[in-house]
């Protein structure tokens, strides 16, 4: 009978070891969705939102580095004018709206 305790004990001792692994599994994967997941899809969201409110006139840059104003908006292209009678035809998806930084005070 003795023997069959210990059994029952070491299996019991297994179980609960067991469930407390799949519970860490469980906590950094809810860890994960939260300082990771959850933040880039609202950025994403912000980013869309931004996209479908730009008007002709605003400023932008392109996902290679050029600046611009929209001369002409259509459902996947847009017309940037980057110089005085100079104007290029990109992707709508590659446009991000510009934010002019304020200066920093000198210390």
């Amino acid at each position: 009978m003795n023997l069959l305790d210990n059994i029952l004990l070491q299996a019991n001792a297994g179980s609960v070891s067991g469930m407390s692994g799949m519970l860490m599994i469980v906590a950094m994967i809810v860890i994960f969705y939260f300082f990771m997941i959850r933040p880039q899809s609202k950025k994403q969201k912000e980013l869309k939102r931004q996209r479908e409110a730009m008007q002709v006139g605003d400023k932008v840059v392109t996902a290679g580095g050029i600046h611009g104003k929209i001369r002409e908006l259509k459902d996947t292209t847009i017309v940037i004018e980057v110089a005085p009678n100079v104007s290029i035809k990109v992707d709508r998806n590659s446009v991000y709206p510009f934010v002019e930084e304020t200066p920093k005070a000198k210390k």
